[in-house]
């Protein structure tokens, strides 16, 4: 299983703060946020987000990041402030 995670306003978007997928078919973050889309379809539509921050296993990552079972993915809003 990957374990998916969801912080500041993706976890209220998506109306949950983490959710799991079988790792079967899943090697990347893009192949991550593919099944969500389909599980969750528009509440997940911030998945679409060229600026969304992603870090696997507590380490940054993107869209190219490699998956595998027992992984954490978690997805992150931009973060602005000054």
């Amino acid at each position: 299983m990957i374990n998916i995670l969801f912080f500041a306003k993706y976890r209220e978007q998506a109306g949950l703060a983490e959710t799991s997928a079988s790792a079967a078919g899943i090697h990347d973050v893009a192949a991550v946020i593919d099944y969500l889309q389909r599980e969750l379809g528009a509440r997940v539509e911030f998945l679409d987000d060229q600026q969304l921050l992603i870090a696997v296993n507590q380490e940054t990552g993107d869209r190219h990041s490699p998956v595998a079972d027992g992984d954490e993915v978690a997805f992150f809003p931009p973060v602005t402030g000054g």
